[in-house]
């Protein structure tokens, strides 16, 4: 069988890397022979780093020919279908999709996050498309309410994100193994730039100083590459006390480490949140997106305000963090169990994906 993956892959995102790692897993697992082509903005990195065949995701004709001799389509996972980073996403995700269905090839929607879609042309797209779709699986309740308001019939069932069923036992940070303060612990950090007219980083950095002064060593993990550790050393010079900041390169396997080994993360990216869920780290999220919201809500963990809105500050963190550590062992313990029974259901939906295009 020859499946092609469509998705943010090829661009150093951390968090979208681990969902193309875990749907190869998750995919070879159900099927060792499995033949696995990847639309990607880097096909010579992707191809190397995770043995598949690549193709330029830009290269329309070269997609259009590996469509018409492929088994089926993933679209996902992610948060493809939205409109909040630009117009062109969602008609560049849903052409991919329309050409698979011209040629014929099964389309799968992979545990989408949808929206936010605001224009209406975004909105007639999406719709138009997932209607002609072979199957949809969502990653929250959200998506779901959004599509059924914008018109789409499709029947839609809610399935974990793909990185919830990763296996991370093997996942070493040598990084990490290198540092004087590893034995000691640690509190790791998710931070991203994103446009409010609240100060959010400020208070962000007040609520870790508060947490230095008390002893604790802060850890910032970029998950965005470069983005990301310029964020991160953006608000490192916002604060009064001592901070590290990890490469920003890292692996993975290496990020994944790192914030399963902390004693508490506190969170912006999604991404950072699911690594810390699947080592049982319990987490403090910041949102700025409903999929962060919806994911605390999943992982029965605090979310301590959006980033566009002013009803906290740096001590509601110290607070709130505070009070997590000193009940950190009964609340890994918990958050093991409530996640444990996501790990085996993420896994299900490779098993729906490749029913559906042997069908």
């Amino acid at each position: 069988m020859h499946i092609v993956l469509s998705g943010y892959y090829g661009f150093d995102n951390v968090g979208d890397e681990a969902i193309l790692l875990s749907i190869i897993t998750a995919l070879r697992k159900e099927q060792p022979d499995v033949e696995i082509t990847v639309l990607s903005n880097n096909p010579d990195t992707t191809s190397k780093t995770y043995g598949v065949a690549a193709v330029n995701r830009w290269k329309i004709k070269e997609i259009s020919k590996v469509l018409k001799t492929a088994d089926g389509l993933i679209s996902g996972g992610g948060s493809l279908l939205q409109d909040q980073t630009g117009m062109k996403t969602i008609p560049y995700y849903c052409l991919i999709m329309r050409l698979a269905k011209f040629h014929k090839t099964p389309v799968f929607i992979y545990a989408q996050g949808m929206g936010p879609i605001r224009h209406p042309l975004s909105r007639k797209l999406t719709k138009y498309t997932l209607n002609r779709v072979d199957r949809v699986t969502l990653r929250d309740e959200a998506s779901k309410e959004l599509l059924n308001e914008i018109g789409v019939k499709q029947a839609m069932s809610l399935v974990p994100d793909p990185v919830i069923g990763l296996d991370s036992s093997t996942f070493r940070s040598e990084w990490l193994e290198r540092q004087a303060f590893a034995a000691d612990g640690y509190l790791s950090v998710s931070i991203r730039d994103w446009p409010s007219e609240v100060n959010f980083m400020q208070k962000v950095a007040d609520g870790l100083d508060l947490l230095a002064e008390a002893g604790h060593t802060i850890v910032f993990v970029p998950m965005h590459d470069i983005h990301d550790e310029k964020s991160s050393y953006k608000l490192v010079k916002m604060m009064k006390q001592k901070s590290i900041v990890a490469p920003g390169n890292l692996s993975i396997e290496e990020k994944v480490a790192i914030i399963g080994k902390s004693d508490l993360l506190i969170g912006m990216r999604l991404h950072s949140l699911i690594f810390s869920a699947i080592e049982a780290t319990p987490f403090i999220a910041l949102s700025y997106d409903p999929k962060i919201d919806a994911f605390a809500e999943i992982a029965e963990q605090p979310n301590l305000g959006h980033v566009e809105q002013d009803d906290w500050n740096g001590e509601e963190l110290f607070k709130q963090a505070s009070a997590m550590l000193a009940d950190r062992a009964d609340l890994s313990i918990k958050l093991r169990t409530q996640i444990k029974g996501l790990q085996t259901a993420a896994q299900q939906t490779a098993v729906l994906a490749l029913e559906t295009f042997r069908k």
